[in-house]
């Protein structure tokens, strides 16, 4: 029976971790709960020794002192700024404007500000958020179905966790030991599609369905000529010049991604400043949105380390690893596991606890098996997005039904974003069909040594890039 347990201790961690989370405790407590709980039924059990635990001032330390990290508030920052400066209302406009003679031209406008956004602010509350308020009600007023108006917005403010300067990508790239860099590379095939998907499906809908997506009437389009082209030049040079600051600078080498988060903050504030909209409650705003987002990051991070640690030290990350290396069909059979294992686990789990749970268990497997990591965490990127559209925690359903008027109702919401979630599962695939998206941008192709990347993943913990030190746990 001893044995026994002991044998499987790390099974029981992962289950212990799962009931906790299903039942609702916060994730970061849950996390850190369960790796202690066990560490001293394993050092009972002489699974691992007292010293082992030791090692976790070393993980703590390398979470504060992880300048990567840094990027998240200054990324948050930015997005906060931005949602509230009137940046989105005149790209929405402008934009709006120029395809309102089209059919579905606002959802047209909708999807293109969306990717814009997502190119400079980096979060998608900021995007769904910003683009709810001010394109709702107009798609409303001129006729628009409701299920397709707010899917749209919806899918469109999730776009931003796959555009650079996400920081979906940013933590994925700490998870998985890969440059920042060439996650935001390789991130730019992948972004192009969906916004290219998204428009196809809103060109199709206006073929088969053209009621629901009705043009603007000739009266609503106030501006022609130059009048629209300066409109437009007002909204989207100051995107791309910030645009530039953020990726340009990161892509050319001239900056670090928490240098060029930095930038972005201050050039954040600039388009404040000209919009005529800085003011101390809109600093102190979006500085509690920044501070809040950042302790729950720092707050999973530490609490992942911890189960991380003693997940390692019982053999948990072997057990994963002979699991989904030893599943049917080689690569192919663990792309199809963990992507619908990802997909169905979104229901339940929000981006980072995704990211600091799941996605460590799964990279050494996928290292193995010869599988480009950054290919593999982008795929894993498209994948979560659905997290944000689909029952019961959708993110952007629930920011949406927030600034939605009453007369909208629930079951539109989610109902609409139905056919954005397929579109996304659509992405998935291809980028499992023509990995080239994703590679093609790399500066040069990503090459697996999986001896020793096993070697080096088998001496550290499941959740950074600290090593531990001096230690190493007895084999169980």
């Amino acid at each position: 029976m001893i044995d026994a347990i002991r044998s499987n201790l790390g099974p029981m961690m992962f289950g212990g971790l799962i009931l906790f989370l299903l039942i609702g405790y916060p994730a970061a407590f849950s996390l850190a709960a369960v790796g202690l709980f066990f560490s001293f039924i394993a050092i009972e059990m002489g699974v691992i020794t007292p010293n082992y635990m030791g090692n976790l001032t070393f993980q703590l330390y390398g979470i504060i002192s992880n300048d990567l990290l840094l990027s998240i508030p200054f990324f948050t920052f930015m997005g906060a700024i931005l949602e509230r400066c009137g940046l989105a209302e005149d790209l929405l406009d402008s934009i709006g404007q120029l395809f309102g003679s089209v059919r579905g031209g606002l959802s047209y406008a909708v999807i293109f500000v969306g990717a814009i956004l997502g190119a400079i602010t980096g979060t998608v509350a900021a995007s769904v958020i910003a683009m709810g308020v001010i394109s709702l009600p107009v798609m409303m007023r001129y006729g628009y179905n409701m299920r397709h108006a707010t899917g749209v917005i919806a899918a469109s403010g999730t776009i931003t966790q796959l555009i650079p300067p996400s920081l979906v990508l940013v933590v994925l790239a700490d998870v998985m030991g890969k440059s920042v860099g060439d996650m935001y590379a390789g991130a730019i095939g992948p972004s192009i599609v969906q916004v290219v998907l998204f428009c196809i499906w809103v060109m199709i809908l206006s073929i088969i369905k053209p009621g629901d997506v009705p043009a603007l009437p000739p009266e609503a389009r106030t501006l022609r000529g130059w009048a629209l082209v300066r409109k437009c030049i007002r909204g989207i040079v100051p995107s791309a010049a910030l645009i530039f600051l953020v990726l340009g600078t990161i892509f050319m080498g001239l900056a670090t991604p928490t240098e060029a988060g930095a930038m972005g903050a201050v050039g954040a504030i600039g388009l404040a400043a000209m919009y005529r909209t800085l003011s101390w409650k809109l600093t102190y705003q979006a500085m509690s949105s920044t501070m809040r987002i950042t302790a729950m990051v720092t707050m999973i991070l530490i609490g992942s380390r911890v189960f991380s640690l003693v997940f390692q030290g019982v053999g948990g990350g072997l057990w994963i690893e002979h699991m989904l290396t030893g599943l049917p069909g080689g690569q192919v059979g663990f792309l199809t596991f963990t992507m619908i294992f990802i997909f169905f686990i979104a229901f339940f789990l929000d981006f980072f606890e995704i990211a600091f749970i799941i996605i460590p268990m799964l990279a050494p497997a996928a290292a193995k098996l010869d599988i480009n990591l950054i290919w593999f965490a982008l795929l894993i990127c498209a994948n979560i997005q659905t997290s944000f559209m689909h029952p019961p925690f959708g993110f952007a359903l629930f920011y949406l039904r927030g600034i939605a008027p009453p007369t909208v109702k629930s079951r539109d919401i989610y109902l609409g974003s139905i056919p954005w979630i397929v579109l996304q599962l659509i992405l998935v695939a291809l980028m499992i069909a023509f990995p080239q998206m994703v590679t093609y941008w790399l500066d040069k192709p990503v090459t697996l040594d999986p001896t020793a990347l096993e070697k080096q993943l088998g001496t550290m913990p499941s959740f950074g890039t600290i090593e531990l030190q001096g230690l190493t746990p007895p084999k169980p």
